[in-house]
This record gives structure tokens, C-alpha cells and sequence, in this order.
């Protein structure tokens, strides 16, 4: 399951941002990446420890933590502090799929069901540069107004095409969801949407929204893990 949340950074933000990344000290993003990834990708990334993509990603993760349909549908247990790339005329990134379980940069691990994608540059400023998640098909293709945010399942191939001009310049990250079926995640999420979407036309007191309530609660007490 993929989706798109809109606005997760509103415009003054993505500026602010923005200024700050362009004064930023890139470097090869193939240091971040596995074998198989490092293979494949062609771009810059900031330095994780530099103070631009320390404070820059806990503003994000401070966002993350408002958002009611990012946590209704990640069911977020950690997330990754997030990282920044930048794709200039000629970079890309081939196709892969990401590393089962991140080291957290305090200690411990994290496990990546969870892909997520923040782009921090608009469509306009740039050819190529589509994120494509590989979907059994032609594969779904990504590339949406800065501050827009698209979540998929790390299981996934995916692959981002070659920029032709301009740059693209974004965050990324990985969620360990509570839930780590990707299935009974959408699952819980549609139930979710339903109870949220109920409550104002019957009422919190209603007897079927409480007990459909109770099924979510103890749905997601048996699926979740941590």
C-alpha cells in the first residue's frame, strides 16, 4: 500500500529549508548506501552528523509526529532520523530495494517497512527525477510539489530516473511500524479511515462506532510488536 500525504511541509518551511540545504556540505551518496545500493545510486547526500541535516530532520520528525494520517497509517514504533539527497543533471539512482534494518545513530537497529520519500523541490525545477515504485505492473511513478510526502513498502523495487536538468533535492527516510504486515497495516488504516469518517454523522456515544473502535484497538494490540 502507497500513499501521498500533502502539505506535510507548508511553503515557508520548504524555503527556509531550501536555503539552508543550498549552503549544506554534500557529498557522494553512495556512503550511506549497501553493496547492492551503492551500485546503483549516483547523487549527493548530506554528512548524517552535520548540524543542516541534524536540526533540518528533527523539524521533519517534528512534523511526522502532528501528522494524524502519517500515524494512522505507519503506526510509526521509531523512524529513521532523516537524511537529504540532492540529483543533479546526470545522477540517479538504478533499481534496488533497501537494506532490511538500518543502524540507529544512538545505538540499536531499526527495521525498514517503511519507505518515505519528502520532496523539497517542485516538478518544475527539474527533468527526470521521477521516483518509480515497481508495483507488478508498469510501476507507479512519483513526483510530486515540494513539501508533499509519499510513503511505500520497503520490500519494493524502486528506482529513481536519471535527472536531465535542474536538481532535485529531497529527504528520506525508513519507518518501523508497530504493525510489520503491510497487510494487516492497510488493513487497520481502512478501518481507521472508516471510524474517523463514521464518528461525525453517528456520534462518539454511538454503540456500533464503540465497538468498532474496540476492534481496532484490539486488532492493532495482537498485530503490533515492541
Amino acid at each position: 500500500m502507497m500513499i501521498e500525504i500533502e502539505q506535510l511541509l507548508d511553503a515557508a518551511a520548504v524555503r527556509r529549508m531550501r536555503e539552508r540545504l543550498a549552503a549544506a556540505p554534500w557529498a557522494d551518496g553512495k556512503v550511506t548506501a549497501g553493496y547492492q545500493s551503492a551500485l546503483a545510486k549516483n547523487n549527493e547526500q548530506l554528512p548524517e552528523g552535520c548540524t543542516e541535516a541534524r536540526e533540518l530532520g528533527a523539524e521533519i520528525a517534528a512534523a511526522l509526529s502532528q501528522n494524524l494520517l502519517f500515524q494512522s497509517f505507519a503506526l510509526p514504533r521509531a523512524v529513521f532520523p532523516p537524511l537529504f539527497n540532492r540529483y543533479g543533471a546526470g545522477h540517479g539512482f538504478g533499481s534496488h530495494v533497501d537494506n532490511a534494518w538500518r543502524p540507529m545513530p544512538g545505538g540499536g537497529r531499526l527495521r525498514t517497512d517503511i519507505s518515505a520519500t519528502l520532496f523539497l523541490s517542485d516538478p518544475g525545477e527539474y527533468d527526470g527525477g521521477e521516483l518509480v515504485v515497481e508495483d507488478g505492473h508498469d510501476g507507479k511513478r512519483v513526483k510530486l510539489p515540494a513539501g508533499h510526502l509519499f510513503l511505500y513498502p520497503a520490500t519494493t523495487l524502486h528506482s529513481v530516473t536519471p535527472v536531465t536538468a535542474g536538481a532535485r533535492v529531497a529527504s528520506f527516510f525508513w519507518i518501523e511500524s508497530l504493525v510489520a504486515s503491510a497487510a494487516r497495516r492497510a488493513t487497520l488504516f481502512d478501518l481507521d479511515l472508516a471510524i474517523q469518517s463514521l464518528r461525525p454523522r453517528v456520534g462518539d456515544d454511538d454503540a456500533a462506532l464503540i465497538t468498532l473502535t474496540g476492534c481496532y484497538h484490539n486488532m492493532l494490540r495482537e498485530w503490533s510488536h515492541g
